[in-house]
């Protein structure tokens, strides 16, 4: 009997195990986001994405995205970047600017595989306020609300998650709402 229950159980959880294997990814930007794929291969799909994308190149940071990983990106979408003060993504993308483009993408992303529930569970493990640093020095201090995470940058500003744990082939994308941006 006992082993008859005891196979049960592990049927029933290597069931539940290949039904989150094939959960779906979100999509994001109105296109697929494939887990085999890189953060650049998903990316460049994304309609909502597409001033992210032409600052990763101007920055010279695809290759580092493409590379094995793992990296969490908060991801900011066009509406993000359109929020920034008139003319800050146009003087970013100039060549003169490199490093602080570089400086400012940088602080979106961290050398980690950290999916939400990750997040959540460092920020409930800290009482109420992780901090995150990232691969471009900034520290980013993460909050959790209602199941939402929020990220407050250097200065104040404050991020939300909005489609959390897209899962890549090198790591996971976190879509945010402001652009993160790093105390100079």
């Amino acid at each position: 009997m006992i082993k008859s229950v005891l196979r049960g159980f592990a049927l029933a959880t290597a069931m539940s195990a290949v039904a989150f294997a094939a959960a779906k990814n979100p999509t994001v930007g109105g296109a697929a986001m494939f887990d085999s794929k890189n953060i650049i291969e998903n990316a460049v799909n994304s309609k909502d994405h597409t001033t992210l994308v032409a600052a990763v190149k101007a920055a010279g940071l695809v290759g580092i995205l493409e590379g094995n990983g793992p990296f969490t990106v908060f991801a900011p979408t066009n509406e993000a970047f359109a929020a920034l003060p008139k003319g800050t993504v146009d003087t970013l993308l100039k060549p003169e600017n490199k490093a602080t483009l570089t400086k400012v993408l940088t602080c979106h992303v961290v050398a980690a595989d950290a999916m939400a529930k990750t997040v959540a569970k460092m920020i409930k493990d800290d009482g109420g306020e992780h901090d995150i640093k990232t691969v471009g020095g900034c520290v980013l201090k993460a909050k959790e609300n209602m199941g939402k995470i929020t990220l407050i940058d250097e200065n104040g500003g404050v991020s939300h998650v909005t489609i959390a744990d897209v899962k890549q082939s090198n790591g996971v994308i976190h879509v945010v709402d402001k652009v993160l941006l790093p105390k100079m």
